[in-house]
């Protein structure tokens, strides 16, 4: 199913972008997304939403977090018990069946 929507990029309307976004099923440690939900919850953004912006910012060697929501973050981490890591990510299998 395709969608086309327009992202702000700027103050006003007129520097809209408008682009095309697909449904994709992806799959994710549940912790991990436990904490975007709510992440993107905080933030009154979808979890597609969310997900793009950190994307986005991660390309150009940016970070998609200010000090303020990296401490939410923190908090979320705890509250979902996710003790996962950037060093982790290679080393992740899934459990047996």
């Amino acid at each position: 199913m395709y969608y086309t929507i327009y992202v702000q990029t700027g103050q006003t309307q007129r520097n809209m972008i408008a682009i095309e976004r697909v449904q994709t099923g992806i799959r994710i440690e549940k912790r991990l997304l436990k904490v975007l939900k709510a992440l993107a919850e905080l933030k009154d953004l979808s979890l597609g939403d969310l997900l793009e912006g950190i994307v986005l910012h991660t390309f150009e060697g940016k970070t998609a977090f200010s000090k303020e929501t990296l401490g939410q973050i923190a908090e979320l981490r705890k509250i979902y018990h996710m003790p996962l890591r950037a060093a982790d990510s290679h080393k992740l299998k899934d459990k047996p069946a």
